[in-house]
């Protein structure tokens, strides 16, 4: 058989059915199809019950996709054997960031980082998801966390604190007419308005809940209300100020980690020790005390 064809059988199995597998593999679901049906014809028996609801693996299907999953973790096993054996300087590198952090923060760091290698061709993927170091979706990750993935290995660089921000036209508004009370800006993942804030404006209102910082830093920035944001982004934001009388509140840390395998490869090294650096040299800013 095509031991490329049992990739599909996992992925199926994994999805729970074709079109998880297409969009997880980056092809159609004829594609998918396909290649199921060649693993069944190659190995003489069904590896999926085809119901209304879905693919529904059967016993075999169940072993091959086990037998995949023992192939896809020693191709990454050798994978990152041989990387770490790479003692150049140079090559391609992946980091992963979340969007607002690499936009707000770190840009001009791995600008810097590339102008000092410039033989080492750097990829940025703006995302907080959860990429598998292990299978070399990524090299390195810089992650907002109290509690990092503990497969993976690095260094806390920064702790971070938050404050409570709106525009400052927002706020020249409310100091002149603070009887309609604090407009709340939630997000859908948060509790409702934090204590801290009700202790000082007991008549805080939510009047929206979003679910992405970029659109809250967004909707603070049009005066729509007040919420709360690490500091190193708020506090540099000429439109934002903080709302009075609120104290910095706990927020989590900044990490950057790799896989263990791979921390010792040198363009990876060079990279974590220069973007460590940069941000240990920014954390006053996180912890909110940059003007002091």
């Amino acid at each position: 058989m095509d031991w490329g064809d049992l990739r599909f059988v996992l992925e199926t199995a994994r999805q729970g059915g074709l079109s998880g597998a297409a969009r997880a593999l980056g092809v159609n679901h004829a594609t998918v199809a396909r290649r199921i049906a060649a693993a069944e014809a190659a190995l003489g028996t069904p590896l999926f019950d085809r119901r209304p609801s879905g693919y529904v693996p059967t016993q075999a299907g169940r072993d091959a996709a086990r037998t995949a999953e023992a192939f896809e973790a020693e191709q990454a096993a050798l994978s990152r054997a041989i990387a770490a054996r790479d003692a150049a300087l140079s090559g391609p590198l992946t980091v992963t960031a979340p969007h607002l952090m690499v936009h707000s923060v770190l840009a001009p760091v791995f600008g810097a980082f590339a102008r000092a290698h410039p033989e080492i061709a750097l990829s940025v993927l703006g995302s907080i998801e959860t990429l598998n170091l292990a299978e070399r979706e990524a090299d390195v990750a810089i992650r907002i966390s109290d509690a990092p993935d503990p497969d993976l290995v690095g260094r806390q660089v920064a702790v971070q604190k938050s404050a409570v921000y709106a525009s400052k036209d927002y706020l020249d508004r409310f100091e002149r007419d603070p009887g309609r009370g604090l407009h709340w800006l939630r997000f859908l993942h948060w509790h409702p308005t934090p204590k801290e804030v009700l202790d000082v404006y007991p008549n805080a209102r939510t009047v929206m809940a979003l679910d992405d910082m970029v659109a809250m830093i967004g909707a603070m920035r049009a005066g729509l209300g007040a919420s709360r944001a690490p500091c190193i982004l708020g506090d540099a934001d000429p439109s934002l100020a903080r709302v009075p009388g609120l104290p910095l509140m706990s927020y989590p840390s900044i990490w950057v980690l790799t896989h263990a395998d791979l921390r010792a490869v040198p363009r990876i090294a060079a990279f974590t020790d220069f973007v460590s650096a940069a941000l240990r040299r920014k954390r006053a800013a996180f912890a909110g005390n940059a003007g002091a």
